[in-house]
């Protein structure tokens, strides 16, 4: 089977079907994250070329409306994985994705924290408050159902604890820190088993 020597990689072509290659995936990873198709794709468009673009670019290179674009390009200015900016002697706004990936990732992470975490453990606290106070004599299902509670409760903090950490560190010591966490763990050596004589 022959190739149009056009769409070879490394030819304009062949770089526009791998960035439409790659738009098509984050794409659809963002459904999976609940982020809608149009708004991943606007990002990834923006990402993977690494140019600014203005609203009209957009439109034409994802083939969307200007209603689609423009309520996708809000609400990546919302969640800080692009910013604004202008090309000299143009009146138009362009955008441009944040380009550090560490920098995203934070960005991303920030927002899952604020719409997803935080209300969730806001959630399970006011329940736990409404619940009876432990006390003497309290019926087993009440005492399970606050220790369950309780349980979710613990995790949810400890991750809103680690989230915040992780916001915090410049994007240098988070790239490190991840690095860190991801050696190999040493070989674990084998319980000595005891002789059964």
């Amino acid at each position: 089977m022959k190739t149009d020597p056009a769409s070879a990689p490394g030819t304009a072509q062949g770089l526009t079907q791998l960035q439409d290659s790659f738009i098509a995936s984050w794409g659809q990873m963002g459904t999976t994250w609940g982020v809608s198709r149009t708004m991943a794709e606007v990002h990834a468009l923006l990402l993977i070329t690494g140019e600014p673009m203005c609203t009209d670019d957009v439109m034409e290179r994802l083939a969307i409306s200007r209603g689609n674009a423009s309520m996708s390009l809000r609400a990546l200015l919302d969640w800080n994985v692009i910013t604004r900016t202008h090309k000299r002697g143009d009146r138009k706004e362009y955008f441009q994705a944040v380009p550090d990936a560490w920098t995203m990732l934070q960005a991303v992470v920030r927002q899952r924290m604020k719409r997803e975490l935080n209300p969730v453990l806001h959630s399970l606290i006011e329940l736990r408050d409404l619940s009876a106070p432990p006390r003497r004599g309290q019926d087993q299902p009440t005492q399970d159902h606050n220790a369950r509670l309780d349980a979710l409760i613990d995790l949810l903090t400890l991750f809103d604890r680690v989230g915040t950490r992780f916001l915090q560190l410049p994007p240098d010591q988070l790239r490190l820190a991840a690095s860190a966490l991801s050696e190999p763990d040493p070989p674990a050596t084998a319980p000595i088993q005891e002789d059964p004589a």
